[in-house]
């Protein structure tokens, strides 16, 4: 229960920032959201990682940190672009196809084993960003593949963390990885850099509060709870999101959008279970085999 309830809180905070992402986007370009929101992100995460233990600063992968920071960047600003210029539940949506992405690429880049059916949530799971997009029709917006490929990068930096957490703990890789975020998320925002006016500064303060607080939950959340039993509250996020886009920016929702995003959801949560299900059988058997090393 706890760790539901950590991961609705968290579903919250994702929800607001992507309000007060659209609220700094009326005034002020893509990047210089993003570069705020690292910089007051990192400010708000420090006192947290000041009061722990002083080994979350070290680490031997700082490359590696620096690749997936730079993927990230290129994540954020996709996502936060259609955040800003797409209907809010349309981008919430497309970016809830990052799982697909990260089951693929865990099966060429980690050698990771999918079986029958969860290549057949995967595309099914496509299914449904096509009807999303509904690419070929009057319709489709160029805009919708920025919220792809938001998606992609996303998974990319999945597929990295899993990487890094064999070696370093989870508070580590987040903090290097706003260490890195910060300036490179400053050199884009130069060149085309205005000071925020007004309560843009309140947008773009509570933007780097709500991500950083919403990013500390989820991994906790993660941590403590089964991921299939929690995947399913995450989605909470996308209704949150249409009802904002509704009463604060005048957003109709849109039926394919409803409608493909069920479908997304529901290959995501299959995904999740099957993942969790044989996480659980490996951890049976796995001692079983320890046991017999002549076999």
């Amino acid at each position: 229960m706890r760790a539901a309830l950590l991961m609705l809180v968290s579903t919250l905070f994702f929800g607001l920032m992507a309000v007060t992402i659209r609220y700094a986007s009326q005034s002020l370009s893509t990047f210089e959201i993003a570069f705020f929101r690292n910089a007051f992100g990192l400010l708000a995460l420090l006192p947290l990682l000041l009061r722990g233990d002083r080994a979350v600063f070290r680490t031997k992968q700082l490359p590696r940190y620096l690749l997936r920071s730079t993927i990230g960047i290129g994540s954020m600003l996709c996502g936060f672009w259609a955040i800003g210029h797409l209907p809010l539940s349309q981008a919430i949506s497309l970016s809830y196809s990052t799982p697909l992405f990260v089951t693929v690429l865990a099966v060429f880049w980690l050698g990771e084993q999918v079986r029958m059916r969860r290549w057949a949530a995967v595309v099914i799971g496509f299914i449904g960003v096509l009807v999303i997009v509904r690419p070929g029709t009057t319709g489709f917006s160029a805009g919708s593949l920025i919220a792809v490929m938001a998606a992609v990068f996303s998974a990319v930096v999945a597929i990295q963390i899993k990487q890094l957490s064999r070696i370093d703990p989870a508070d580590t890789i987040v903090f290097y990885t706003y260490v890195f975020w910060v300036p490179l998320s400053l050199l884009p925002a130069l060149f085309v850099w205005q000071w925020p006016q007004g309560i843009t500064w309140v947008w773009l303060v509570a933007t780097g509060v709500f991500g950083t607080v919403a990013q500390l939950l989820w991994t906790r959340a993660l941590r403590m709870g089964d991921v299939s039993a929690l995947t399913p509250i995450s989605f909470m996020q996308l209704p949150l999101v249409a009802v904002a886009g509704y009463l604060l920016f005048g957003e109709k929702l849109d039926r394919w959008t409803v409608l493909g995003a069920a479908i997304i959801f529901a290959a995501n949560a299959y995904i999740a279970h099957r993942e969790a299900k044989l996480a659980r059988q490996h951890a049976t058997t796995a001692p079983v085999e320890a046991a017999k090393p002549g076999e």
